[in-house]
């Protein structure tokens, strides 16, 4: 946190997953420095005051996801008042196709299974939940301004299109290249300019095919947590980000089946005291409880 804030630091790429990351790019952006964000549960857990932070200190958040790069990028092409909706993409994670009956059974080594990317234990659990693309509805709520019902999901199994904007004409840009995290990463570190790449392109020719398909929200009931996370903002998403991140934990060590994990997030979202205008220390204390009531989940 003490680096984040010093004077000889310009850019700081904030990759620390889930909430330990907040301290730092908060400390970062207190400093007006730039902050280069691949840690989505900073804005998910304090979206509103990280965003309010930026305005007043003048700092700058550049995102690091490969889906909200993209639509930072597409939304170059207008205005905001001229954005319909932020449509982000989902690979469907290694489980798209099985029944709730096999889901009953996936092991921790088929969840850690990508079919697209390589990451880390967390990331690919929640990739496998989808709970990743309900955190990053909430992520992209705060980051651009954006009204959780204009933010949607789209299954993309090849994980070419990153993202894509909707504009009010039916106009709709996407950001497309192979998956590679080398390029949105050099994006952030270079904005606002473009350097020559060191990350894969897409060769056309060879024939490839892109595939869209609407989320199965009965099999990954995570999405509308995310949804409704955005909208109420307040402790919701502090709350949602602890419980997901303690249940998957508990799942990794073999205390919670994999269908249990998303159901446990819901209770404990659920019996929280929802307040809309909580402060930084309050968020806190929140995200302690939320890990200690799904240790009570797990032991009930």
């Amino acid at each position: 946190m003490q680096v984040a804030g010093e004077s000889d630091v310009d850019v700081v790429l904030a990759a620390i997953v889930g909430s330990a990351g907040l301290e730092s790019t908060w400390a970062a952006l207190e400093s007006k420095k730039t902050v280069a964000l691949a840690n989505k549960e900073t804005l998910v857990m304090a979206g509103e005051l990280i965003a309010e932070l930026a305005r007043k200190s003048g700092g700058q958040l550049l995102p690091v996801d490969s889906e909200h790069s993209a639509l930072f990028q597409a939304l170059k092409a207008g205005q905001p008042s001229e954005v319909a909706r932020l449509i982000l993409t989902a690979s469907g994670g290694p489980f798209k196709h099985l029944s709730p009956a096999e889901l009953q059974l996936v092991t921790v080594a088929e969840a850690l299974e990508h079919p697209t990317w390589s990451m880390g234990p967390k990331i690919t659990i929640d990739s496998a939940t989808m709970m990743n693309k309900a955190l990053e509805i909430i992520e992209a709520r705060w980051l651009f301004g954006v009204e959780g019902e204009r933010i949607s999901v789209v299954i993309h199994p090849q994980s070419i299109v990153h993202s894509l904007v909707e504009f009010v004409d039916g106009s709709v840009l996407a950001q497309m290249s192979p998956p590679d995290m080398r390029l949105p990463i050099q994006y952030a570190l270079e904005y606002p300019d473009r350097a020559p790449g060191v990350a894969r392109r897409l060769d056309w020719q060879q024939s490839f095919r892109l595939e869209f398909e609407p989320p199965d929200r009965e099999r990954f009931p995570a999405i509308a947590l995310g949804e409704e996370c955005a909208k109420s903002g307040g402790t919701s998403g502090a709350v949602l980000n602890a419980a997901n991140e303690a249940a998957v934990g508990a799942f990794l060590d073999g205390e919670l089946h994999f269908t249990e994990i998303v159901p446990a997030c819901r209770s404990v979202l659920s019996a929280h005291n929802f307040e809309p205008n909580p402060t930084l220390q309050r968020l806190f204390q929140l995200d302690r409880w939320a890990r200690e009531e799904i240790s009570r989940w797990v032991c009930a």
